[in-house]
């Protein structure tokens, strides 16, 4: 079964950025949504961003203006840009696949069916 490989978390003090990755050799991710989760200790998974076939873009309440989700369809590679970063970001972060054609891209966890391993940020104050 083909993995998500998601990478470039890390530990950062407030108001830092780090650039999220997600490798999936042999996916196609041009049509598909792809989307950011995070999940902190306690909480439920919730949708960070998600980028649809045509490139338009959603993104949840609390990172609007601070992330943007991206993808590189040549390289089959998803991105997340996370700039003024704060203590609240500090979670998992998982990046995942949709079936199917995305006309138009959705935080809704239910439709995403292949996951990467995560990848921990941790936003000191």
């Amino acid at each position: 079964q083909v993995q998500l490989v998601s990478s470039g978390g890390g530990s950062v003090q407030a108001g830092g950025s780090l650039r999220l990755s997600c490798a999936a050799p042999g996916y196609t991710y041009s049509s598909a949504c792809m989307g950011w989760f995070r999940q902190a200790p306690g909480k439920e998974r919730e949708g960070v961003a998600a980028i649809g076939s045509g490139g338009s873009t959603s993104y949840g309440d609390s990172v609007k203006g601070r992330f943007t989700i991206s993808k590189d369809n040549a390289k089959n590679t998803l991105y997340l840009q996370m700039n003024s970063l704060k203590p609240e970001d500090t979670a998992m972060y998982y990046c995942a696949r949709a079936g199917g054609y995305c006309y138009t891209p959705t935080l809704y966890r239910g439709i995403y069916n292949r996951w990467g391993q995560g990848t921990q940020v941790t936003v000191s104050s």
